[in-house]
């Protein structure tokens, strides 16, 4: 048996700058209401804005990361990222800030696009997915203890963003020409599985849209609703984002033994009670219950989700295209939460979003059951081991946000 191959780490570091902006979007937007002359909706604007741009990047991007270069795209993602954030952290002539905004979030989608193909082309790609996001959870989650002390101003976590970019850049030397070894004995062609695929890119943004509703607004539902001070907000926040941790960790020791359709069916419905349990807490302790069970829910559920985009095209075609569908999604949340909120409340809210994601999980199981039975042929270099094949599905995309994204 042969060695096991290293861990890409420079495409762990990838896509933890790729998706900081997502899991930083409710102090974004937050901060962006309360230090510039916007409301919260036109502050909710400039978040969907954010990330709509890279949305934007990863359908560009999708099919395109062999052919120009990982290294390249991923020099050229940071770049933008670190002039953009950076910019907008610089100023407050708002026009600035919505450009600075849209050129990071085109920066952070490139960057996305090439850490999420070079992942389903590897070996392991469950493990590295979930280096992944225990990277970007931890790195948020400090963030946000962090953040409140350092000061006002809307600057900060755009410039912890762009920090991070300029960080990562010099990791990029790293990087193949090409995104990996075993892709290149998976014959071009055609997308394989176009109705599975397409149905499942269709139901994306509507999941992802819900998620990030929330997340969008969870900050001002703590200040306005539950009453809470920013520096408890931010740590109910980091404390969520560890419970994050937690929920990946599960995923991975997990891994295939419940198939995919339970935890994306199962998990989807319990989220929705998480939703509308965060949306109508009025003290610090619904708050917290319904923001670190969403927190702890959402990576695993969404770890099944991007396993299910890889496991349909080993060349990572479907993981892209999936991904950057879940972050249209997760651009139209800041502005679909505040409005929402805006015309019904926080509580209305939480139940249309809660009621949506109940929709929305027939057809996401019924696509996971699918793609179960019918188990798409790949002709690959030997693995190493026996678990290798069982976890080559899992792959990653776009959290928002975590996410989402907490992605956010």
């Amino acid at each position: 048996m042969s060695a096991p191959r290293p861990l890409p780490w420079p495409l762990v570091a990838l896509f933890t700058a790729g998706y900081l902006a997502p899991y930083l979007l409710p102090t974004t937007v937050g901060r962006l209401d309360s230090a510039l002359p916007l409301n919260p909706t036109q502050a909710g604007a400039i978040g969907s804005a954010l990330l709509l741009s890279s949305a934007a990047a990863g359908f560009l991007l999708a099919s395109r990361v062999d052919r120009i270069g990982p290294r390249t795209l991923a020099r050229l993602g940071l770049a933008l990222a670190v002039l953009g954030y950076g910019g907008a952290a610089l100023t407050a002539f708002v026009p600035a800030v919505v450009a600075g905004a849209v050129v990071g979030g085109f920066g952070s989608g490139t960057v996305t696009a090439v850490a999420a193909s070079g992942i389903a082309a590897h070996r392991d790609p469950h493990r590295v997915t979930t280096l992944g996001l225990l990277g970007v959870s931890a790195l948020a989650g400090a963030l946000y203890l962090t953040i409140p002390h350092l000061g006002p101003g809307h600057g900060l976590p755009l410039a912890a963003i762009a920090l991070t970019a300029l960080a990562v850049l010099p990791v990029t030397g790293r990087l193949s020409g090409r995104t990996a070894p075993a892709r290149t004995t998976v014959a071009h062609g055609r997308l394989p599985r176009p109705r599975t695929g397409l149905l499942l890119a269709a139901a994306m943004p509507c999941w992802s849209l819900a998620q990030n509703s929330l997340w969008g607004v969870s900050g001002r539902i703590g200040l306005a609703q539950a009453h809470l001070t920013e520096v408890t907000v931010g740590a109910v926040f980091a404390v969520a984002l560890g419970a994050g941790l937690v929920g990946v960790v599960g995923a991975g020791a997990l891994g295939p033994r419940l198939g995919r359709a339970v935890p994306i069916g199962a998990g989807t419905a319990l989220i929705a009670g998480c939703i509308a349990l965060s949306a109508s807490a009025t003290d610090l302790t619904a708050f917290a219950a319904g923001e670190i069970s969403w927190n702890l829910l959402y990576p695993v559920v969404l770890s099944y989700v991007i396993g299910l985009a890889a496991s349909l095209d080993p060349r990572g075609r479907w993981a892209v295209l999936v991904g950057s569908a879940a972050s249209l999604g997760t651009a139209a949340g800041p502005l679909t939460g505040n409005m929402l909120a805006a015309g019904a409340g926080f509580p209305v809210m939480g139940r249309v979003l809660g009621a949506g994601l109940l929709l929305i999980a027939v057809p996401m199981t019924a696509v996971a059951l699918r793609a179960g039975r019918r188990p798409l042929p790949v002709v690959e270099v030997p693995v190493e081991s026996p678990a290798v094949p069982a976890q080559r599905a899992y792959d990653t995309a776009s959290p928002n946000s975590y996410a989402s994204t907490s992605a956010m």
